[in-house]
């Protein structure tokens, strides 16, 4: 039998397969595409925003790891999204992988404890409801890309690559 923090860790590794599979193939058009004038409702804003959730600087901290210099703390998402599909992908590559190191660093046991004074107002909260939270953000956003990876083929009068 799994353990908690194995269910979560093998739920992220689900979510972003599945999310990586969706993306395979994607072009440098639907890369850019928007359906509306807000540039928020595009692939490349939800990547970043991914990017950005996946090696935030509080990630550490919040699972009760300690702080990572090399990553910068949390804050305002870049006001710059990639240009490049490329690398914005590899981008994202290396957040999940980030962020999926840092969750093999846990325990069950350190993830029942809260999250401390690190974590302001959501302190009290324990760091599997922060994990949680990312994995929510994570299963959503990509939900998203999916959507607009549909939408786009669509509007194009093809059918989509895959409907999973």
């Amino acid at each position: 039998m799994a353990t908690p923090r194995e269910d979560l860790a093998g739920l992220f590794d689900y979510a972003w397969q599945r999310f990586s599979d969706r993306m395979a193939g994607v072009s440098p058009e639907e890369w850019v595409w928007a359906p509306l004038a807000d540039t928020r409702v595009c692939l490349r804003w939800r990547f970043g925003h991914l990017a950005h959730l996946l090696a935030d600087g509080r990630n550490s901290a919040w699972l009760g790891l300690g702080p990572r210099p090399e990553v910068p703390a949390h804050g305002e998402e870049p006001a710059t999204v990639h240009g490049d599909l490329p690398a914005a992908l590899e981008d994202l590559q290396v957040s999940f992988r980030r962020w999926r190191d840092l969750l093999d660093q846990t325990t069950d046991a350190s993830l029942a404890e809260p999250i401390g004074a690190v974590g302001g107002p959501y302190g009290q909260a324990s760091r599997y409801s922060y994990a949680l939270h990312v994995l929510d953000e994570l299963i959503h956003h990509t939900a998203e890309a999916a959507l607009l990876r549909d939408l786009y083929a669509g509007s194009r009068g093809a059918r989509a690559a895959t409907t999973s």
